[in-house]
């Protein structure tokens, strides 16, 4: 459900300790949907064995490292620096939108700053990633369904890890789903009882942090289309969808 303008600025913040290399290019293309990422930093102590695989990436993909050494054993330097960094160009830079790739809840905090400032935040992390974090982005994409099988260069289409989808029964078992739609629809629809599928969108992506690709699907559309409990009508001439209830209909 991209809303953001096709020139708008992102700032994306990677936090190489929690979030996988084979990730990081699904990350970046899915942000395109939204502006232009303008802003490439990944945090992490880049003298560490584990983050060698990411130094391909980081030139593949113009990401700016940014050396953060390890002061203490129980203390985590890279997400002091990460927050200050954020929170310095949420003041100095003109920046429409902020993206978090981590699986850290320690995060949380300076994702409620941004969202303060009326400024969108996309997250990105694992599904292990904790629901208060998850909660607090505008969206949140699970990095599992953004990974790539290759280890260098451009993965090749058939290389893609295709994520599963969701079937009919699977989503209309997830409560929180199903309510999500169900009173997106009654909040958005006129005195007929259709509902506008931009309007939709609009009211989920301002109420929540929902993304059809954590189901398996591109686009909102699909995912309607495909739990079956909407009506669907599409306007011949305009080409926009509309949706109704079907517990609703006559």
């Amino acid at each position: 459900m991209p809303v953001q303008n096709k020139e708008s600025h992102i700032a994306l913040f990677i936090d190489s300790d929690n979030i996988s290399y084979r990730a990081i290019e699904g990350i970046i293309n899915e942000l395109s949907k939204y502006g232009i990422v303008n802003i490439r930093q990944a945090y992490g102590n880049w003298t560490k064995e584990n983050l060698k695989n990411w130094e391909e990436k980081l030139l593949e993909l113009a990401i700016k490292p940014i050396q953060q050494f390890d002061y203490s054993k129980n203390k985590n330097a890279t997400d002091i620096l990460m927050t200050i960094d954020a929170i310095d160009m949420l003041h100095t830079k003109k920046i429409d939108a902020f993206a978090f790739a981590t699986s850290d809840s320690d995060f949380t905090p300076v994702v409620m700053r941004v969202q303060a400032e009326g400024i969108k935040v996309y997250g990105f992390g694992e599904k292990k990633t904790p629901k208060p974090f998850m909660a607090a982005c505008s969206q949140f994409i699970f990095t599992e369904n953004l990974m790539s099988n290759a280890d260098s260069k451009s993965p090749a289409p058939e290389e893609k890890i295709q994520p599963k989808r969701k079937s009919r029964e699977e989503m209309r078992k997830d409560s929180w789903l199903v309510n999500l739609l169900q009173n997106a629809v009654e909040q958005t629809m006129e005195d007929d009882g259709w509902a506008n599928l931009a309007d939709i969108g609009q009211y989920i992506n301002n109420n929540s942090s929902f993304s059809p690709i954590n189901y398996g699907y591109k686009k909102l559309s699909q995912l309607i289309d495909q739990i079956d409990l909407f009506d669907i009508y599409v306007d011949e001439n305009s080409k926009q969808m509309s949706i109704r209830d079907k517990r609703y209909s006559s």
